[in-house]
């Protein structure tokens, strides 16, 4: 599945930042104005100008040009939206008193997949992908989204959005566009729960450039505020333990790894924050979210003691037995401020994960410490960031600022979780090779039925691989949303075929399917792009040229401590040298029966993100090609990074490489073989051999007889 970057919140990534990758922003002491939030239920969680496609020249928004187009018929363009229009009333609120507000995509665990009563900026917007921030002003609305939804944006977001197309030569951020709208001392509103603390700081120091304040609002969500009763409940669903034998590690093991972290650097408490981190350490899943096996909430692991902090109801007595013997004690879920707060005030010192942990924990934390160390009259230490020489102040609404004695890097269970314990690398082979044979039925079955003139919509495709995938042992859900695209839907990055705009499969284009799965034992991501009938010379140069780049990584041999982006060029360049490229990255990092998206590692153009490839990580390898309005192409396959044994050590270091834990034919009418090398030729044969040895034996029939007229040498 096509990503921006792992690690950073998908949205604020693209919307927050521009081309070039800005320093770290010191870790400012003085906090925003800060509005008290009573209850925790409603957290878990101008035109300005537009590039074109190609990026080269300056395009007018999509809602300048459906003005212009109204303007030219004759007809007025459509009243406000009535979201809009409710959501502006509460800015003149005395106890709001915003000029904007900004709406991520984000939960209060800064998750990717979120549950539908968090799904604010979809309730809001109308777009439907996973990635983009909205920014309303009293005059004005813009959403930014990255080049995976622009055409899918453009679809579906009303004349009163402006579309902002991120990373596009001349498209501001939201920062520089909200400093050039507002007029000079506005006031920006955001739920502090949806912002990780990194995020806040960045976005508080960058609008203050124009004397604009950041206001915390944590009594209510506006959003929340006017979708009402019909937002849908929080979900209540149960939890389960994830058998020792597919997680490798027991919970004891895992949390004496962290307090040695702790030790290590100083610290006494660490506050984690992400879904998928809290389901790793303890070895629990759930389904809270969908496509993720994680469930809403926070787990604080001191020296002795350890606390998740969850729904009760969601706990049967078999967790319960789980935790006890791991010696991790239950707390609601609301708490996690309250403790926050008495660990601050007695003087812990905190390890805050700044890039996920959100502003409102970081906020009780600095003004409970402000409390502790007024009482000792002492200046607080803090680690990890800048401090400030600032003495503490105390704004009118009574919240303190202060130093705080807390370290703040990425959490001690990233990496850890990043680097597969070999029960978990078990589990996925296991898992991946189960998928194939799901996926070697389903096209068998679906070739057919193109070849017998079914009618099949892209919807249709979708639900019956899904069918597919659940008789095979261990399958719990889909890994995400699964990518059915024939044609021109094929080009939209990230498109979702709906029942009532959907088209249906044929034999004149080609078809893009890009799904996954969760399994008890693993979690799988794959791409391929086919055609039923005869591909065009361009299709298959395009497709051809995208192989090549899939290939050239999957080949690649580097030097320990390689960071993802270097290794980017290796699957664009065969698509540069006829000038095309792709606006996504190459390769995310992949939970084990965890989040399909999962960082801190990933593969992109992107040269932010410095995080080494290490032995036992996995990554995507799906370079693609994407023209608009005609087809799109992507291939993908799951990879892991394994060391290889070469017969040099230049400076005594280890070599890396990657081994193949995806196994599906690609399809070899769309290869161009004048434009493949014999190495290339030779990759083709040998991959498709060992896709007949592994997956061959879990099937029968017709499906078998596909896989061996698809596994056929070149």
């Amino acid at each position: 599945m096509a990503f921006e970057a792992a690690r950073l919140s998908p949205s604020l990534a693209a919307a927050f930042r521009s081309h070039r990758a800005p320093p770290a922003p010191p870790f400012l002491l003085r906090l925003p104005l800060l509005l008290p939030r009573r209850f925790l239920r409603t957290s878990a969680s101008s035109s300005a100008a537009s590039a074109g496609g190609d990026g080269r020249a300056v395009a007018l928004p999509s809602s300048e040009l459906r003005k212009r187009r109204n303007s030219s018929s004759g007809t007025s363009p459509p009243a406000e939206d009535s979201k809009l229009r409710s959501l502006r009333r509460l800015f003149a609120r005395p106890d709001i008193a915003i000029d904007a507000y900004i709406v991520p995509s984000q939960d209060a665990h800064q998750s990717e997949f979120i549950a539908e009563c968090f799904m604010r900026r979809t309730y809001l917007t109308g777009f439907t992908g996973s990635a983009g921030t909205a920014v309303v002003t009293k005059n004005n609305a813009a959403f930014w989204t990255d080049g995976r939804y622009f055409l899918q944006a453009e679809k579906e977001l009303s004349h009163d959005w402006t579309l902002m197309r991120s990373g596009n030569h001349g498209v501001p951020t939201t920062i520089e566009w909200l400093n050039d709208v507002l007029p000079s001392g506005c006031r920006v509103g955001i739920d502090p729960f949806l912002f990780s603390s990194d995020a806040a700081e960045e976005l508080k120091n960058a609008i203050s450039d124009k004397n604009h304040e950041l206001i915390l609002i944590r009594d209510l969500n506006l959003v929340d505020e006017i979708w009402g009763e019909s937002r849908p409940e929080p979900p209540k669903e149960p939890t389960r333990v994830h058998d020792i034998k597919y997680a490798g590690v027991d919970v004891p093991s895992k949390l004496s790894f962290v307090r040695s972290q702790l030790a290590e650097n100083g610290c006494d408490t660490v506050v984690i924050s992400m879904l998928d981190e809290v389901a790793w350490l303890l070895n629990m899943r759930g389904s809270d979210v969908p496509h993720s096996p994680v469930f809403y909430s926070y787990l604080i692991v001191e020296m002795s003691t350890a606390t998740l902090f969850v729904d009760s109801s969601k706990v049967s007595e078999e967790v319960l037995e789980h935790l006890k013997k791991a010696g991790v004690n239950l707390k609601p879920y609301e708490a996690i401020l309250s403790d926050v707060e008495r660990l601050a005030e007695k003087g812990a010192n905190l390890w805050l994960d700044s890039s996920s942990v959100n502003a409102a924990i970081v906020s009780v934390f600095r003004s409970g410490c402000a409390r502790y160390l007024k009482k000792r009259g002492k200046t607080g230490r803090q680690t990890g960031k800048e401090s400030s020489s600032d003495e503490p102040t105390t704004t009118s609404h009574g919240v303190q600022n202060s130093a705080v004695n807390g370290l703040y890097q990425v959490s001690p269970v990233t990496l850890a979780k990043s680097i597969k314990n070999e029960a978990e690398t078990v589990g996925m082979k296991n898992s991946h090779l189960r998928d194939a044979a799901a996926l070697a039925e389903f096209w068998c079955w679906l070739e057919e039925e193109v070849h017998k003139n079914v009618v099949l919509t892209e919807v249709q495709v979708a639900e019956n691989l899904l069918e597919f995938r659940r008789k095979q042992d261990g399958f719990i859900e889909t890994s995400f949303d699964t990518i059915s695209g024939y044609g021109a839907n094929g080009a939209i990055i990230h498109y979702r075929p709906t029942l009532d705009s959907c088209s249906s499969i044929g034999s004149d284009n080609l078809f893009l399917l890009d799904s996954g799965a969760q399994y008890v034992d693993g979690t799988t991501d794959i791409t391929r792009t086919v055609h039923f009938g005869e591909p065009s010379p361009r299709q298959k140069e395009c497709f051809t040229r995208v192989l090549q780049g899939h290939i050239a990584l999957d080949q690649a041999v580097f030097p320990e401590r390689t960071p993802g982006f270097v290794l980017d060029v290796l699957a664009r360049s065969s698509l540069w040298k006829i000038g095309l490229d792709y606006r996504h990255g190459t390769g995310h990092g992949v939970g084990a029966a965890l989040n399909v998206h999962e960082g801190p590692q990933s593969i992109s153009y992107r040269y932010g993100n410095l995080t080494a490839l290490q032995k036992g990580m996995i990554v995507s390898n799906e370079p693609g090609y994407y023209e608009e309005n005609s087809f799109g192409i992507r291939i993908e396959n799951l990879l892991l990074v394994k060391e290889v044994n070469l017969a040099n050590s230049f400076g005594g270091i280890s070599y890396l490489g990657f081994e193949k834990l995806t196994f599906v034919p690609i399809q070899s009418k769309l290869m161009d073989l004048s434009l493949l090398s014999p190495s290339e030729i030779n990759w083709v044969n040998e991959y498709h051999e060992q896709v007949w040895e592994k997956v061959s034996p879990f099937l029968s029939g017709s499906s078998r007889d596909w896989l061996w007229d698809n596994t056929r040498p070149l």
